[in-house]
């Protein structure tokens, strides 16, 4: 029995990098989301163009060799990266890019009589975003990103390719050193599952209270 409760102390070690990992890496793919989201709505050719280039090559390029290359090809290039830096930009530029569509297309999906009433009130095109625009696609984009920070969160899993103790990679380690694949393995689906629960409930208490006095805004 100590012998497991000491192996289960090294998965939960590891659930607290994989939260670190997730909160870190949502914060950079929401940031990266938007920047390139607004971008590619932008009037300005050249900012759409980079922010189209930067959200088809990672989404058209897999996760595994982007990590790799932030890890093992970036240090040749004079950049150094830590295991959890390196974790955290590569899954923040990956989620980031699916992100930005989500800005997009949310910003996209406000009807045209918004944005001529910010005209008829002489609103400049930054005042009608801030005021107008973005405080309703905000609403539109939660359900979405509740799913994009629920894909992060799963997609950590890989820095345990890095050595990075993750759950994932401690789990590994219990298995290598009791033989057992059941117990450590559902040790972390399950706690897998809870993490995500809690993202989804917080996504959703955040969207009950964006959508508060909007309803009939967007009616």
């Amino acid at each position: 029995m100590d012998m497991w409760l000491g192996y289960l102390q090294l998965i939960l070690e590891g659930a607290v990098v994989t939260v670190k990992l997730t909160v870190y890496g949502c914060l950079f793919a929401l940031l990266v989301a938007f920047v390139a989201g607004l971008g590619r709505v932008l009037q300005l050719w050249w900012v759409r163009a980079l922010a189209t280039t930067y959200v088809e090559f990672f989404r058209g390029t897999s996760i595994f060799v982007q990590l790799f290359w932030a890890y093992y090809v970036l240090p040749l290039m004079g950049l150094t990266l830590s295991e959890m830096q390196a974790g955290v930009l590569a899954l923040g530029l990956n989620v980031g890019a699916y992100g930005a569509e989500v800005v997009r297309g949310a910003i996209r999906a406000i009807g045209r009589e918004q944005r001529e009433a910010c005209v008829a009130l002489n609103l400049t095109r930054w005042q009608a975003m801030r005021h107008i625009i973005l405080p309703q696609a905000l609403v539109i984009m939660l359900p979405t990103f509740n799913n994009n920070a629920i894909e992060l969160l799963k997609a950590t899993a890989i820095v345990s390719l890095i050595s990075l103790a993750d759950m994932t990679f401690q789990a590994q380690v219990v298995r290598a050193q009791t033989g057992n694949t059941a117990v450590p393995f559902i040790t972390i689906l399950v706690l897998y599952f809870a993490m995500a629960s809690v993202i989804t409930a917080g996504i959703r208490f955040l969207e009950r209270r964006l959508s508060r006095g909007l309803d009939g805004v967007r009616a």
